[in-house]
């Protein structure tokens, strides 16, 4: 995209994969939804490790929804994150560093059940979309991913677990640069809000709130 002759070029990356990028000057800003399970915290505790003596900036962008994608009517009667330590149970994942993979890893730490124990665990797919077809289709029981696709998707049901905080983390050195002072105004417009509001799904009470700065 282009605002004001300034070019943007995003990268599907995961949430993970993308503050390692971050701290090696690979992308000016990262976004991110990773939760720790610790604090109970989205995204600020991975940015103090990932990030380490780097003052960056917390900014949010949007809230929405993660849960598990089930077939209709769910016929395996799956509840919760308990639920994947059944033996009759098989999942389908995201790939390492995304932030639906993290939600559901420290889910099932906290339960003491071990990811590689799961039917399904190591078959992974790069995004929600390619996740709830799965689960239409029979491929899988369950999959961990956000309300928004399971609207656009048939034969799924979804399972709220979790409201995520997705949040873009930029380094403060670079925070009063053109680049950088062109999204923050894209981000704090009405225009870019409304557009997130027609899409559905997402929270948008905060966009543009500085979360931290750290």
């Amino acid at each position: 995209m282009r605002s004001h002759g300034i070019p943007a070029l995003r990268a599907y990356i995961g949430s993970y994969d993308s503050l390692m990028l971050l701290y090696k000057n690979k992308v000016n800003v990262a976004s991110s939804h990773l939760w720790d399970s610790e604090t109970d915290e989205y995204n600020v505790p991975y940015v103090k490790r990932l990030l380490p003596g780097i003052p960056t900036v917390v900014i949010h962008l949007t809230c929405r929804m993660q849960g598990l994608y089930v077939q209709k009517e769910n016929p395996k009667a799956i509840k919760g994150w308990a639920d994947f330590g059944r033996g009759d149970i098989t999942m389908i994942n995201r790939e390492h560093g995304a932030g639906s993979r993290v939600l559901l890893d420290e889910s099932l730490k906290l339960l003491g059940i071990s990811g590689s124990s799961v039917r399904g665990y190591n078959n992974e797919r790069p995004s929600h979309l390619a996740l709830a077809s799965a689960v239409s289709g029979g491929k899988a029981d369950v999959a961990v991913g956000i309300e928004k696709i399971a609207r656009q998707v048939d034969n799924i049901d979804f399972i709220p677990m979790k409201k995520e905080r997705y949040d873009l983390v930029i380094k403060k050195e670079t925070m009063q640069s053109p680049e950088i002072q062109t999204l923050m105004n894209i981000i704090k417009s009405v225009a870019f809000k409304q557009e997130f509001t027609n899409i559905g799904g997402y929270d948008t009470t905060d966009m543009g709130k500085v979360v931290a700065e750290i």
